[in-house]
């Protein structure tokens, strides 16, 4: 049975996990389960999944499950999570459903949140440039890193991480346009912006086993998108003073 979002109203949580999830049926069993350990609210947001992923989220217990109809992206899903999770909880825990993420971690990344005033923490993956690592990871984490800093964004070694923690609600103010993978090096760079500081924790990685990791990121499509992004970055920092930019971010 799920758990409807206006059973959780009451105290607020410390944190809240989110999850996004399109077409991963194998993973997400485990991944809830282990999660839920912690004892705090899991926020599943599927994001027009197949009818496999579907029919394995209803099976799951003890999760706020969210709904996209169609496909939107990964950043849409995960703001239609975090939406529904900051009504109960300060810190919103994002991790992906393809199950690189190790559930233990998260103990790693919320004594860092504790540790720092309102701020981002990214789980930065180890051994990110071994043999074993698709190729498309390893460029797109240096590609994305490059032109994070060249946007006046934070330096940061793994951009593209989805292992982070987030502060509620003000991660929704950031006045975000991306929805889909890019949306996540966006908003360090309008965090920074804004003056939200950004650590980074090490966290382990597992591309393995292969029959159970799915990747919908699709290297050169998804690369234009992020290139956009960052070249609608790269203008306002140009031609906008560090004032205004932070302007363009409703304060917390």
């Amino acid at each position: 049975m799920k758990v409807a979002p206006q059973a959780l109203d009451g105290t607020a949580n410390e944190f809240a996990f989110v999850i996004p999830v399109y077409n991963h049926s194998k993973s997400m069993p485990w991944l809830v389960q282990a999660v839920s350990q912690y004892g705090f609210p899991v926020f599943v947001v599927d994001d027009g999944s197949d009818e496999e992923t579907k029919s394995t989220l209803e099976s799951l217990d003890g999760i706020v499950l969210l709904r996209h109809d169609t496909n939107m992206g990964k950043g849409a899903a995960l703001l239609t999570g975090m939406s529904e999770a900051a009504k109960i909880a300060r810190w919103a825990i994002t991790l992906d459903a393809d199950g690189q993420h190790d559930p233990r971690d998260a103990a790693l990344l919320m004594a860092e949140a504790k540790n720092i005033h309102r701020g981002i923490i990214v789980g930065n993956r180890r051994g990110m440039l071994g043999p074993h690592i698709p190729w498309t990871s390893r460029f797109g984490r240096g590609f994305s890193n490059f032109w994070v800093r060249a946007s006046g964004g934070p330096k940061v070694s793994d951009t593209q991480s989805g292992y982070r923690v987030y502060p509620l609600p003000e991660v929704l103010m950031w006045a975000s346009r991306a929805h889909r993978f890019q949306w996540e090096v966006e908003i360090l760079v309008l965090a920074h912006w804004h003056g939200v500081p950004i650590k980074e924790v090490p966290v382990s990685v597992n591309y393995e086993p292969k029959g159970i990791r799915i990747s919908h990121f699709r290297p050169w499509v998804d690369f234009w998108r992020n290139s956009a992004t960052f070249t609608g970055l790269i203008f306002k920092r140009i031609f906008l003073p560090r004032r205004k930019r932070a302007k363009l971010i409703p304060p917390p």
